[in-house]
């Protein structure tokens, strides 16, 4: 197949290209000369989609471009980087798509489960309503709505990420140097779900559904066993063999984060219910054996 791929340089993208080598790619990035250093020359590489009049050719869209959407405080710069990362490109793409006579059969765009905004414990899936209420489940409704213009032409798969774990990147990045240390633990009250997945998992989805066309829709990118942050602490302390016990105060994370801190202070417990319908079977479903693969991977690299 020849695929276009958005986000292809970033945390999940740049694990994927390399499990798609059969296929021709062709990368949107900034930097079009070192992501072929990076990545190789048998890959095509663009800097601008100003270049391309339509997607006639291409057999299969990507869309994984988005400013990282945790780490840093939402000033209005950075929640506009964020906004205009995912929607101006998935508007440019759709646009493209619809101007052809032959255009890509499969369409795969990136969301995040921050659509269903702050939830208690009752688990959700891909079913339930999404009343946009806060600044990311309003990130994440436009960006699907954007990208669901391609519906007439494309078999769409939105694909509604949680949070995706791997010592590459990602937020399990940013937890391992105080949990080594012995300073990690749960942040605010703990109760919090968390949704995550394996980024090998992850992984498989993807390629899943690009290679199966199970139908067309919503899928939820988690581990069909969402955790308690109080939970993933021990969990992840366990794994280091270190205490994890020092909370993270909820009014520590506010005054150093503001409106950002939100993302982690609450949470959902998101089901896979359409991908494991779609009989994808998850390697990583439980979070234990999920974090001694992935921690016996920091200490001897592999590709996924």
């Amino acid at each position: 197949m020849k695929i276009l791929i958005t986000g292809g340089t970033g945390f999940i993208g740049s694990a994927l290209l390399p499990l798609l080598n059969e296929h021709q790619l062709t990368l949107l990035t900034r930097e079009p000369a070192q992501a072929e250093k990076r990545f190789g020359h048998q890959h095509q590489y663009l800097r601008s989609l100003a270049t391309l009049s339509n997607l006639d050719g291409f057999d299969a869209v990507i869309n994984l471009a988005g400013e990282p959407i945790a780490g840093a405080r939402w000033t209005m710069r950075k929640k506009r980087a964020i906004c205009d990362s995912r929607w101006d490109t998935t508007q440019k793409l759709a646009a493209l798509c619809n101007s052809g006579v032959a255009p890509p059969k499969i369409w795969l765009n990136a969301s995040a489960i921050g659509i269903y905004g702050p939830r208690d414990a009752e688990p959700v899936d891909e079913t339930t309503p999404c009343p946009a209420l806060d600044f990311a489940a309003q990130v994440c409704e436009r960006w699907e709505l954007l990208a669901k213009r391609v519906e007439p032409h494309c078999r769409l798969y939105l694909l509604r990420i949680g949070l995706v774990l791997h010592p590459e990147g990602g937020a399990l990045n940013k937890m391992l140097p105080a949990f080594r240390l012995g300073l990690g633990g749960p942040i605010g009250n703990g109760r919090q779900m968390m949704s995550w997945i394996h980024r090998s998992d992850l992984l498989g989805l993807i390629l899943h559904l690009i290679n199966n066309a199970p139908p067309a829709g919503i899928y939820n990118a988690t581990s069909p066993n969402p955790i308690s942050n109080r939970e993933f602490s021990t969990a992840l302390g366990h794994a280091l063999h270190r205490p994890a016990k020092l909370p993270a105060p909820s009014f520590v994370l506010k005054a150093a984060l503001g409106e950002m801190s939100e993302l982690l202070l609450t949470g959902q417990a998101v089901l896979p219910r359409a991908a494991l319908a779609s009989g994808f079977e998850f390697r990583f479903p439980q979070l234990e054996p999920a974090l001694q693969d992935l921690l016996s991977a920091a200490a001897t690299p592999r590709t996924d």
